[in-house]
């Protein structure tokens, strides 16, 4: 199925701090500022999200089509995911792994009580 940007806003809300932005001019996600998402309006299509260059590689290791990148992305920590491939329980997990890696150190010790 599917999802929506609004399904994925509504799926990052329910992490602390997380504010509807803008980034390149698209529509973003951030926390503290700092964005963690991006819906891209490039020809692709896809979220941009922000997760770790070894996840990176093993999210496109396997073989899901719901994960790819393209030339401007290589190097950089950021995966592209399809959004009529993934489910909403992996991009919830995906979502609050990328939150973690841009969320101040104050609000993550507060969110791991």
């Amino acid at each position: 199925m599917a999802m929506t940007w609004d399904e994925v806003v509504a799926l990052a809300s329910e992490l602390p701090e997380v504010a509807e932005s803008t980034w390149w001019r698209n529509p973003a996600l951030k926390v503290s500022g700092k964005g963690f998402a991006r819906l891209r309006s490039e020809a692709e299509g896809g979220l941009v999200l922000l997760c770790e260059m070894a996840e990176k590689e093993a999210m496109l290791a396997s073989g899901d089509p719901a994960f790819y990148t393209t030339p401007h992305y290589d190097g950089h920590p950021y995966i592209l995911i399809d959004l009529d491939r993934i489910e909403s329980d992996q991009l919830r997990e995906l979502l609050d792994a990328a939150w973690w890696l841009s969320a101040p150190a104050k609000l993550r010790r507060q969110q791991a009580r």
